[in-house]
């Protein structure tokens, strides 16, 4: 049996061995489902059983902090996205608005069913509803100990200040755009010129030249060939797949840590370890425990582009108006390309990145059917919210026109279903803004300005169906082939 099936093997297991453990424990927990008067409803044993099976096991399986790419795949062939969302409609449809509660005996578990009570948790974040959950603790804590979303006030405070300054949250553009942008077109035609000479860009190549592209925006050129420090992470992230049923890689963490720091000593010039040495800092602040983060959450960035590539490779359509965009915005102005990260987040929308939102309450808190005690776990199952056809007719469908609409309008939009691929709330992902620039500047650089070279069309006709898109999107085995005879970054069509 080789690396690749006892990997499969054991994320199986483990999505059956939490099936197994939740049943023996239902078993035992207070019987009937409903709601007694001043509490919240209650799911029953089967319904509970159901969601550990449908909901619980797939994402864990697939791996929360780093994917499993044969789950994936297998979570694509049997949709099983598609069979979580299901399952959680069937829970509202049964129980009402909830919050509802799961009978487990050991933990206070409620799932969130309604977009107003999602919208409520991330508002209230962090207090009542704290971020750093015991199970996102465990986790994150194998490689960033002390990073803002696991810690609690007063430290949170100045962790939080000092990512939403390096990372500029409120702009829409970051102010080294004129750094980044030729560093997104290097590696951009650095990656392509590779494809062209194998024929095809594969999630390998693209990952490759991605995570290079990282490595130079957030430490500078001198890291550009560090694949060490990204091995680094990626190691501690697999061993957080399994929270607190792997023992911590201290060692590796200390030198990742460690490593980090080298490069914020550094500073250098152009990168945002030079940004981060001009903003305040604290004893608190820890610094070299918030850039793992960034890595994490840019990793994710990078599979939401290749996907959103998918995307306009289906298309066509859509592909000519992201290129007359980027005709219509040269040089520095696709700093700021609106229909290119309406098609990210679109991507992010389709197939969400961050699956489960995880919050756990401070404190008792009020709700119209009941009280939700102190320390309970909340889960906000994103794909459930993000393609509920019960509520969107574009559920299943590519609608980039969703973020294209005026600001206040998108509030009133996400108050009747939350559409949160970074979150929302206090707690929104501080990186959002300068992600976006990057991956649609990245995903322009992909498809180029020329129609008349760049046509994608898809060759798998069936699987990115654009009337009904899977409910799962392995980026691992997209491939798209390139004309032997085309230009550089020139792809023809994907399989």
């Amino acid at each position: 049996m080789n690396k690749h099936h006892r990997n499969l093997l054991l994320a199986g297991a483990l999505g059956l061995a939490g099936g197994l453990v939740a049943t023996r424990l239902m078993t035992r927990a207070r019987g009937a489902p409903g709601t007694r008067e001043g509490e919240l409803p209650t799911a029953g044993v089967l319904d509970t059983l159901a969601l550990a099976v449908d909901v619980l096991a797939p994402t864990f399986a697939k791996g929360v902090i780093i994917r499993r790419p044969a789950v994936v795949a297998l979570a694509e062939r049997l949709e099983l996205d598609r069979r979580a969302i299901g399952r959680m409609q069937k829970l509202r449809n049964k129980y009402g608005s909830g919050p509802l509660m799961l009978p487990l005996p050991i933990r206070k578990q409620a799932v969130i069913l309604t977009p107003e009570h999602a919208r409520r948790v991330l508002d209230e974040s962090p207090e009542p509803f704290s971020a750093a959950s015991s199970e996102k603790r465990a986790a994150l804590s194998h490689f960033e100990p002390h990073g803002s979303l696991i810690s609690q006030c007063p430290e949170r405070t100045a962790r939080r200040r000092f990512n939403e300054d390096v990372l500029e949250h409120e702009r829409a553009v970051h102010h080294m755009v004129d750094k980044f942008l030729p560093v997104v077109d290097d590696e951009a035609g650095r990656l392509l010129a590779k494809a062209r000479t194998q024929g095809e860009l594969d999630w390998d190549t693209f990952n490759a030249g991605w995570t290079r592209m990282v490595r130079r925006v957030v430490f500078g050129d001198a890291a550009a060939g560090d694949q060490t420090i990204s091995d680094m992470i990626i190691e501690l992230r697999k061993v957080a797949n399994w929270a607190f049923m792997h023992p911590k890689k201290t060692g590796l963490r200390s030198r990742f840590l460690a490593r980090i720091q080298g490069y914020l000593d550094r500073a250098e010039p152009g990168s945002l370890a030079a940004v981060a040495a001009s903003v305040p800092q604290s004893g608190d602040t820890m610094a070299n425990h918030q850039v793992p983060q960034w890595l994490f959450a840019f990793d994710a960035a990078g599979m939401a582009t290749f996907r959103a590539l998918a995307l306009l490779a289906a298309h066509p359509e859509q592909a000519a108006r992201a290129r007359a965009e980027l005709r219509s915005h040269p040089g520095i102005e696709r700093q700021y390309l609106p229909f290119l990260r309406s098609t990210v987040l679109e991507s992010l929308r389709l197939w969400p990145t961050t699956p489960a939102i995880l919050r756990q309450s401070t404190r008792a808190t009020q709700w119209e059917g009941g009280t939700m005690p102190e320390g309970t776990g909340i889960l906000l199952f994103t794909p459930f919210f993000h393609r509920d056809d019960g509520r969107m007719d574009c559920a299943d469908r590519f609608a980039p026109a969703l973020w294209l609409k005026d600001d206040k309008v998108r509030d009133v939009q996400d108050r009747d279903w939350p559409l949160v691929p970074f979150s929302s709330g206090p707690v929104m992902c501080p990186a959002r803004n300068l992600v976006l620039m990057l991956t649609s500047v990245m995903l322009g650089a992909l498809i180029g300005e020329d129609d008349g070279i760049h046509g994608l069309t898809p060759s798998q006709q069936g699987r990115l169906d654009p009337a009904r898109l899977p409910g799962t999107l392995d980026n691992y085995s997209l491939r798209f082939v390139v004309r032997a005879d085309s230009d550089v970054g020139t792809t023809k069509s994907f399989d």
